[in-house]
C-alpha cells in the first residue's frame, strides 16, 4: 500500500451510541495510527480524525517531482527509536536496513581528505583519522567513546516500552551495568564536556556533537542539557543507536499501521480538521463542509501540547517554556543524475554518501553557526547532514530511473532557527537557504550540485526546500519543531507524581480522559511510535482498573 493513499473511512463502527467511541484521535500521523491499532484491537471503538488528506504526518513518502517516480521521505527519513516489540506485537510487514558506513566527514580546510567511519573496517576508519591530521590515539578514543555510551543506552532502552522509571532507579540500572561514569557524563553534565575531554580533533568533536544537534537549537555547553537529551536519543535506539532506512521509504511504516488499526475496526477519517474540544470530550470537526461531532470517553491528542491548549477548554498542558521551542532546521530533498564526485579522490561517492555525510560540521564551525543564527542571521557556512536512500534502497525509484543511475539525497541543515522565519519573508528565507546549502556542499564537492539535478516533466529542476514555517503550515507542528516542543529525558525526576496511568506513561494532562498520543509525550519523538503505544498503554490499564490491563488480540 503506497503512503499516499487516500482513506475516506476505516472498516470500524462506532460504539453504541451514534457519533460515541471509547477513544478519539486527534490527529492522524504514524503515533495517532499506533494507539489506533493497539486500542482497536484491544475491543475498543475508535475514530481517528486527520485534517490532511493523507495519513502518517510527517512519516509520509510522497512524489515531490512531476512525471517522475521518486517516492521520497519527504520529512522524516530514518528509523532508530521504533521498538522491536511494536512491530511484533502489532504484526507490521515492514524492512529496515542497516548501512554500513556510520559517516563521512570531508575536513573543511582541506577538502581533498575525509574522515571515514567503516562499521566493518576498524583499520581503514583509523588510516582515515591519520589522514585529517588527528592523534594517533584519536580513532580509539572516538571507538571507546562510543562503547562507553553503548554501556548506558544499553540499560536504558528496555525501559523505553515499559511505565517510567525515575532518574534514581534509572541511575541505578546505569550503575549495576557499569555505566555509572557514562552516566555523569551525559545525563549531569553539558554534552560539551563529555566531547572535549574525550576527543581532541576538531572535525571528530564535531561529527560526536551533531547527534546532539538535530533539530535543537543548542550550544554544547547549555547548562539546559537539550543537547544531552537529543544526543541521547540519536544513540539510545534498540540499545545500539543504528539509525535505519526503511525499505519502500517512510511512508511504508504509516501505510502498515494504518493497515493494521483499519483490519482492527478503527474508524479513520482524512479531511477532518478539529476546530475544538469541549469540556464533555465532545470533539467539533469540519468534514467536506460540514461541522460534525464525536465523543470519546478518552481523547487522544496527537498534536503538539500547545496546539492541544488551542482546541481544549483551558490550560490541558500547563505552560512550560520547553513547549514553546520553535524548530531549528531546513529539510531539502534533491533528486539527482549521479552520486556527485568528491574533492576527496581517496573515497568513492558511494562509501562517502553510504552513511552520515557530514558538510561543514566541526565542533568550531557548529558553534559559530549557532552564533550566527543567534544574531539573526542564516549561518555561513551552513553546517549540513545528507542522507542517500537510493544507495541502500533503490526501490524507491522507477525502473527506469534506476537504470539511468539516479538517486535522492535528502539534506539537513542545523541551526536555522525558526525565529529567522516570518510570514513575510518565508518565501526569501527558502530560496536563502536553499542557496546557503547548496554552496556548503559545493564546498566539498569537485562538481557543482546544481549540475546535476534532474528535471521534472515542465524542466523545472527537482529540488523541494521545507523552512520550519513550511512545516508549521503543512503539518501543524508549531514553529516547525520536529519534536513539537522541547525534549524531555526519557525518565521522570524523583518527586513527579506516578499516581495514574497517564503519568506512569508520561502522557497526562489536566483532564485524566485526554492523554497526549503525539511527538510532546514525554518518550515521543522521531519515527518510534512510542507516543501512541505509551497513550494506548495508559488507556488500556485504565480501561481495566484494579483487575489488569487489557489482553491485546494477536497478529
Amino acid at each position: 500500500m503506497n503512503a499516499h493513499h487516500q482513506v475516506e473511512s476505516g472498516n470500524g463502527s462506532p460504539g453504541k451510541t451514534p457519533n460515541r467511541y471509547d477513544t478519539v484521535i486527534v490527529g492522524g500521523g504514524h503515533n495517532g495510527l499506533a494507539a489506533a491499532a493497539y486500542l482497536s484491537r484491544a475491543g475498543q471503538s475508535v475514530l481517528l480524525l486527520e485534517k490532511l488528506d493523507v495519513l502518517g504526518g510527517a512519516a509520509v513518502s510522497t512524489r515531490s517531482f512531476e512525471g517522475l517516480e521518486a517516492n521520497l521521505s519527504r520529512y522524516s527519513y530514518l528509523v532508530s527509536l521504533l521498538p522491536a516489540k511494536v512491530i511484533t506485537d502489532l504484526g507490521l510487514n515492514i524492512s529496515l536496513a542497516r548501512r554500513r558506513y556510520s559517516s563521512y566527514t570531508p575536513n573543511p580546510a582541506a577538502p581533498t581528505r575525509g574522515l571515514l567511519v567503516d562499521n566493518e573496517d576498524a583499520a581503514a576508519t583509523a588510516e582515515s583519522f591519520a589522514a585529517i591530521g588527528a592523534p594517533e590515539s584519536e580513532a580509539a578514543a572516538f571507538a571507546a567513546f562510543y562503547s562507553d555510551c553503548r554501556r548506558l543506552t544499553e540499560v536504558l532502552w528496555p525501559s523505553i516500552t515499559e511505565p517510567l522509571t525515575t532518574r534514581s532507579q534509572a541511575k541505578e540500572l546505569a550503575v549495576a551495568a557499569g555505566a555509572g561514569e557514562m552516566w555523569e557524563r551525559l545525563i549531569e553534565r553539558p554534552l560539551g564536556e563529555a566531547i572535549t575531554e574525550a576527543l581532541h580533533n576538531d572535525l571528530a568533536r564535531g561529527v560526536v556533537l551533531t547527534d546532539g544537534l538535530i533539530g535543537t537549537f543548542s550550544r554544547p555547553d547549555d547548562a539546559d542539557l537539550q543537547q544531552n537529551i537529543c544526543f541521547l536519543y540519536h544513540l539510545v535506539g534498540g540499545g545500539t543507536g543504528d539509525w535505519d532506512l526503511p525499505i519502500g521509504g517512510m511512508g511504508t511504516i504509516s501505510a502498515e499501521l494504518e493497515r493494521v488499526a483499519r483490519e482492527a475496526g478503527a474508524t479513520l477519517l482524512t479531511g477532518a480538521e478539529v476546530r475544538s474540544i469541549a469540556a464533555d470530550h465532545q470533539v467539533s470537526y469540519m468534514r467536506d463542509g460540514k461541522m460534525l461531532t464525536a465523543t470519546g470517553s478518552h481523547l487522544l491528542a496527537n498534536v503538539a501540547p500547545v496546539v492541544l491548549n488551542r482546541l481544549g477548554a483551558g490550560q490541558l498542558v500547563p505552560p512550560n517554556p520547553n513547549n514553546e521551542r520553535g524548530g531549528a532546521q531546513v529539510k531539502v530533498n534533491l533528486l539527482l543524475k549521479r552520486l556527485p564526485r568528491l574533492k576527496d579522490e581517496s573515497v568513492s561517492p558511494e562509501a562517502a554518501f553510504g552513511g552520515t555525510f557530514h558538510v561543514n560540521e566541526t565542533y568550531t564551525q557548529l558553534q559559530h553557526a549557532y552564533e550566527q543564527a543567534s544574531g539573526g542571521r542564516v549561518p555561513s557556512p551552513l553546517p549540513c547532514e545528507i542522507y542517500c536512500h537510493t544507495l541502500t534502497d533503490p526501490s524507491i525509484l522507477s525502473a527506469e530511473l534506476q537504470a539511468a543511475g539516479a538517486h535522492t539525497l535528502t539534506v539537513f541543515g542545523l541551526h536555522v532557527p525558526h525565529a529567522l522565519a516570518s510570514e513575510e519573508n518565508n518565501d526569501a528565507l527558502r530560496s536563502e537557504l536553499q542557496a546557503a546549502v547548496f554552496a556548503s556542499l559545493n564546498s566539498v564537492l569537485a562538481e557543482p550540485i546544481e549540475d546535476l539535478l534532474m528535471r521534472d516533466r515542465n524542466g523545472a529542476p527537482c529540488v523541494e526546500t521545507k523552512t520550519t514555517l513550511d512545516i508549521q503550515r503543512t503539518l501543524g507542528m508549531p514553529g516547525g519543531n520536529i519534536f513539537h516542543g522541547g525534549l524531555d529525558w526519557p525518565f521522570l525526576e524523583d518527586d513527579a507524581p506516578l499516581d495514574t496511568p497517564a503519568r506512569r506513561w508520561g502522557v497526562d494532562t489536566a483532564d485524566p480522559q485526554i492523554l497526549l498520543c503525539g511527538s510532546g509525550s514525554r518518550r515521543g519523538g522521531a519515527v518510534s511510535a512510542l507516543g501512541g503505544y505509551s497513550a494506548a498503554m495508559a488507556v488500556l490499564e485504565i480501561s481495566a482498573g484494579p483487575a489488569g490491563q487489557t489482553k491485546l488480540s494477536g497478529p
